[in-house]
């Protein structure tokens, strides 16, 4: 037998085959029919739809464990408000604000101050002393590695000739009374009381507001607590 006669045995084998398959599907369909059950056409909701959108979306989902998901009722009778937490820290605080000088007090120029002390002088008949600061006594001698030096004159004579008779802006009083007061001062920008604690030549009231600078003029040997009467 050639090719060609094989060739041909083989279609025939495949079309016999392909008979006998059609065969059993038809015998399986008259052996097991299909029910079809008769139902009611789908009814066209797409008017309601675009009529109420919303509503159709809300009725159209199911609700499911609607007492285990639904937020909990709440009874405002029964809260309570609760002072407010400290602060962790003084980080953010707000500063206290500074103590407000009396209201018949203003900012004056005082021509011509000569020191009396380390932090007080006179200027246009007023005896004024720079307020957070004590003065060093005139007559106090100090010492500095075993040797002794009048701090007391040497600290004034600082203060008088910082000032070189330049006016200082003060907060003072009216002028009807001329009496001596405690008060702050400028000499253009700069703090006077902060200038006479950080050099060493006045000394920082107890809980005053020069605490530091004190510190920082004894830790660097500064005015009275240094060798100044080298200088």
């Amino acid at each position: 037998m050639g090719q060609t006669g094989r060739l041909r045995m083989m279609i025939a084998v495949a079309g016999l085959e392909l008979l006998v398959g059609i065969l059993l599907l038809a015998k399986a369909a008259a052996l097991f029919p299909v029910e079809r059950a008769v139902t009611d056409p789908t009814p066209d909701v797409s008017d309601d739809v675009a009529q109420h959108p919303v509503r159709s979306i809300v009725n159209s989902a199911r609700k499911i464990a609607e007492d285990l998901i639904a937020p909990p009722q709440i009874d405002g009778t029964e809260m309570e408000r609760v002072e407010p937490r400290l602060p962790l820290g003084d980080l953010g605080l707000a500063s206290r604000p500074k103590s407000a000088m009396p209201k018949d007090w203003r900012e004056t120029l005082l021509y011509r101050p000569v020191a009396t002390s380390s932090a007080g002088f006179e200027a246009m008949g007023r005896k004024l002393f720079i307020s957070g600061t004590q003065s060093v006594e005139t007559d106090r001698i100090c010492r500095f590695h075993d040797i002794a030096w009048p701090c007391g004159q040497r600290a004034r004579a600082a203060f008088n000739n910082w000032m070189r008779g330049r006016a200082l802006n003060c907060f003072v009083p009216p002028a009807v009374d001329r009496f001596p007061v405690a008060a702050t001062c400028r000499l253009g920008k700069q703090d006077v009381g902060a200038w006479l604690v950080s050099n060493g030549w006045a000394l920082a009231l107890p809980g005053g507001i020069y605490g530091k600078a004190e510190a920082t003029a004894r830790t660097a040997e500064m005015g009275i607590f240094g060798p100044s009467f080298l200088q």
